[in-house]
């Protein structure tokens, strides 16, 4: 073919090309647009005990499709994708699996009550590494976890999952903690062994030290754990939430007896998605450094100088070597914004690996 009229025809595919993915973001756009619309259905099925499958409309719709298809798409092909919209709708309108550390009543629970909306599924499971898995291998589309309480600090079992997990952070929950003593009798003077989950203990040390010095203190996995602990178990009471004691039939002893009254605990969802933009994001991220003078200096150098907010710095030991550590920063901002974009791209030059665990939307505190 004649050079000339080659790279004419190039320019001319090219437009066409160009023209095509303006139509295909538009689809998109519109596509989105029409399931966040089916899923507003499925609430409403949900709220009235519907079934989320019409055939009897998807049947309807398809034939009105047809019938004012001009071409050149054919019917076949018409009948093809939409069938297809359908059915990424219904997957929609299901309700969505969210496993949660449990049993049910524990702070992670409340935690997924509050950011879930009712016709959700909550799923306890009895181990943070069994949220993990149960996310990762598809058969919750969520999980909620603990991060971090504002007087403990991280929960580090949760850190070191990031480490081998290839989850994202799609969200963060913040939620006021509330410490009750509860018991069969509601009497103290019959409390002599108290359950409790270790970091309950702590946050309630100078109270049981003052009120109940001479008490057993046995730890469990969970605070409702330790509330069905004490409705079995003889001159026993529990540390828990007010509404453990409702769920398990115990009565309030003292309540709020933690040692500091701004007790809050941070928890992520976690998932396979990924955030859009909202203007008001935060990015999670996990780096390793090199073991020299200056590596974590370096490594965080262009945060400073593109005046991003770093508003966490955390550091857990590596599991593939002795007296390396891993690092978890986050970020005001989102990963495909700038400044953000430009700076974890700046750090990846000073850093031995990056991963950027999610950007999700800044949660108000205590709610």
């Amino acid at each position: 073919m004649n050079p000339n009229k080659e790279d004419e025809t190039r320019q001319r595919i090219a437009a066409v090309r160009r023209d095509i993915d303006a139509i295909d973001a538009r689809i998109l756009d519109q596509l989105n647009e029409r399931l966040s619309l089916a899923r507003r259905i499925g609430e409403y099925k949900a709220a009235a005990g519907h079934a989320i499958v019409d055939k009897a409309r998807e049947d309807q719709m398809l034939r009105a499709l047809a019938a004012r298809n001009p071409g050149p798409l054919a019917n076949d092909g018409l009948k093809r994708i939409f069938s297809e919209i359908i059915a990424a709708s219904r997957q929609l309108q299901e309700p969505r699996v969210i496993s949660y550390l449990g049993p049910e009543a524990t702070f992670t629970h409340f935690a997924a009550l509050e950011y879930f909306e009712t016709y959700d599924r909550l799923v306890p499971q009895p181990s943070i590494k069994d949220v993990f898995d149960e996310v990762e291998k598809g058969a919750s589309r969520y999980g909620v976890v603990p991060v971090e309480n504002s007087i403990e600090g991280a929960v580090n079992h949760t850190l070191d999952l990031f480490q081998e997990a290839d989850l994202k952070i799609c969200g963060e929950i913040y939620l006021v903690i509330s410490h009750d003593l509860l018991s069969r009798s509601g009497r103290m003077e019959d409390i002599r062994t108290i359950y409790s989950h270790p970091q309950t203990f702590a946050q309630c040390r100078r109270w049981l030290g003052k009120h109940l010095p001479e008490a057993d203190l046995v730890e469990c996995s969970s605070n409702a754990q330790a509330a069905k602990m004490a409705l079995t178990a003889d001159r026993a009471g529990a540390i828990a939430g007010g509404e453990a004691g409702r769920i398990y039939g115990l009565q309030v002893v003292a309540s709020r007896i933690q040692d500091v009254a701004r007790n809050t605990t941070r928890f992520l969802v976690i998932g396979n998605e990924r955030v859009p933009v909202t203007g008001n994001d935060k990015t999670s991220l996990m780096f390793v450094t090199a073991h020299v003078p200056g590596a974590l200096f370096k490594a965080l150098g262009p945060i400073a100088e593109a005046g991003v907010n770093m508003i966490k710095l955390e550091s857990r030991p590596a599991k593939y070597e002795n007296w390396s550590y891993v690092f978890f920063v986050d970020l005001l901002g989102h990963a495909e914004e700038e400044p953000v974009k430009g700076t974890l791209a700046r750090m990846k030059d000073s850093c031995q690996f990056l991963k950027v665990l999610g950007s999700y939307p800044v949660a108000t505190m205590g709610g």
